[in-house]
Order: C-alpha cells, then structure tokens, then sequence
C-alpha cells in the first residue's frame, strides 16, 4: 500500500506541481473549449492525455524507446502553442465539431508529454523488474490531478461566462492566447537547434 500511494503521489504532484506549468498549460487549452455540461467529453480528454503519457513513459521505462531531452523540451510548449493556435482560430465555433480533433490532441500530445518526464520516472522506478504496478500507480494520479486541473477549469468558465456576462467566444480567445504566449515564450527559451 505504501509503494501504491508513493507512485499516486508522485502522478499527482506531477501534474499539480506549480513549477511544471506546462503540464497544467495543455489542460487548460485543452478543455477550455467546453462547457461544465460537457463533463464527460473532457474526462475522456483527460483519460486519452494519461494513456498517451502512460504509453511513452512506459516505452522508456522498459528501454524500447530513448528521445533526446531537448528535443522534447521543445516539443511540450509547441504541442500547447498548436492546441491553443487551434482555439484561437476555430473559437466561433467553440466545442462544436472539435471533438475528434481534441482526442487526437489529447492523446498524440500525450505521447510527447510522457517523455518529457520519462527520464524521471526511469530514475524513479530504478531496476525494479515490476515496472507495470509503478507505471499504473504513477498514472491514477495523473488522472485524479487532470480531473481536479479541468473541473477547475471547466468552472471558472461558468463562473466567467454566467456572473461576468463574458461571451464563451471571448472566454476562449482570452484564455486560449494568454497560454499561447506563455508556449510561446517556453519554445524560445527551449530552442534546442
């Protein structure tokens, strides 16, 4: 039990961890477009962004896969840059048509999160053969912080958009551009060329 609540710990504070912004970032671009109503579309957002990031994490803690750090680095801001491009210029239509689009979003950059903390976790785990329990462990807490993230978010949302009269269009252009420039300014100072 200890070892289970040491990994959920570790995948929560993952993600919860205020100096790894990025993380929170994408979560916010990702479900911005949706509304508290649409619940369960962004849980299966969340869920496609954990088994994305559990895949890769997975292929680097059993030495199939090895990415260069810094290539990675970069790539994180510019999968929310391209996330947050994207609302910014299908905005009018919001959430409406979006949906596949956003699994793959969720799911392909998933797999580029997960290795930006792959080294990481290898150190973490060490060479203990049962990697599966650690990795699955790691995971739900992942998950149980990008459920706490994008709840957070999806309220905030109605609260703007409900008390504040802002439109849902200006919400997501608002919000969408504030963390395109944060990406933006993360790609500059990750430029590994």
């Amino acid at each position: 039990m200890n070892d289970f609540i040491f990994y959920f710990k570790m995948g929560l504070f993952h993600v919860l961890d205020i100096k790894a912004y990025d993380h929170i970032l994408f979560l916010i671009v990702l479900a911005i477009v949706y509304q508290f109503k649409q619940w369960k579309k962004v849980l299966w957002l969340v869920t496609l962004f954990t088994i994305g990031h559990s895949i890769t994490l997975a292929l680097s803690a059993y030495g199939v896969l090895n990415v260069r750090a810094d290539l990675v680095e970069f790539l994180i801001p510019l999968t929310i840059f391209i996330t947050g491009l994207m609302n910014v210029l299908t905005a009018k239509k919001a959430s409406v048509g979006k949906e596949n689009q956003n699994l793959f979003f969720a799911l392909f950059f998933g797999l580029i999160h997960g290795l930006g903390f792959s080294n990481y976790f290898k150190i973490m785990i060490g060479k203990t053969s049962d990697k599966l329990m650690p990795l699955l462990e790691f995971a739900l807490g992942v998950e149980a912080a990008q459920v706490i993230i994008v709840g957070l978010i999806l309220l905030v949302g109605s609260l703007v958009q409900s008390v504040f009269g802002v439109n849902r269009r200006d919400w997501i252009l608002v919000g969408s551009s504030i963390v395109i420039g944060f990406a933006f300014q993360m790609m500059v100072d990750r430029v590994f060329w």
